[in-house]
């Protein structure tokens, strides 16, 4: 059982999302995204280190390129155009090669209707807050600021967020996989690293909801 950290936006929620809880099993579209393309970037402890090699999916729309993690997980790598890896950023990649990549993993509901979906248990919830400034002195139009945000943990992702809030960091469990935060979490707990799946055997939910908050932080300012 895999950990893995989801950025979902407020305006995917906000659109059409379903409202969820720490408990639930969701199915969701992931993509792999640049971290700097998100936010003004400075993402830190939510990032996900995927390696494997690359396959196109055939779909009602065309191919849609994906990246199978060694360790289970399998995700899109092109989608909605904005946030996501660009031809450019991939170069000369084909099928068959092997990415080492590091990201942001994002749920996309609004990009290529044939992206595979992930199926998992929902884990822990953060509302991410997002500091924002004037992209010059007076103007209507404003920039996030790199780095500058907070998390606060929740039992139910809200389905509209308050303005100064930019999305959920959600921690999903997929069955069938293995990552960096199942790592970190079973060091936390003093459990050995071959026995992948057992970092959540006997924490009831709250105790590991709150486990996993420990290990999504941002750093402080300054």
């Amino acid at each position: 059982m895999g950990l893995w950290h989801v950025f979902y936006a407020d305006w995917q929620m906000g659109c059409c999302g379903t409202p969820f809880k720490v408990g639930d099993e969701v199915s969701w579209p992931l993509l792999f995204s640049s971290s700097d393309d998100f936010l003004g970037g400075g993402w830190h402890d939510q990032l996900t280190k995927v390696v494997g090699p690359v396959e196109d999916i055939p779909g009602d729309d065309g191919a849609v390129r994906v990246l199978r993690d060694e360790n289970g997980l399998v995700v899109a790598l092109h989608g909605h155009p904005v946030g996501v890896l660009a031809e450019e950023e991939l170069g000369d990649v084909r099928p068959g090669d092997v990415l080492r990549l590091v990201g942001l993993l994002t749920a996309e509901f609004h990009g290529d209707p044939d992206l595979p979906e992930t199926r998992g248990r929902v884990r822990a919830i953060q509302v991410l807050r997002q500091g924002f400034s004037e992209v010059a002195p007076g103007a209507l139009t404003r920039e996030p600021v790199a780095g500058d945000r907070s998390l606060r943990s929740v039992w139910e992702c809200p389905k509209w967020f308050a303005d100064a809030d930019a999305g959920a960091i959600v921690t999903l469990e997929v069955p069938g996989t293995d990552s960096w935060l199942s790592h970190a979490v079973r060091e936390a707990r003093g459990l050995p690293h071959t026995a992948p799946g057992t970092e959540v055997t006997g924490l009831p939910p709250a105790a590991l909801a709150e486990l996993l908050t420990t290990l999504s932080t941002v750093p402080e300012p300054g």
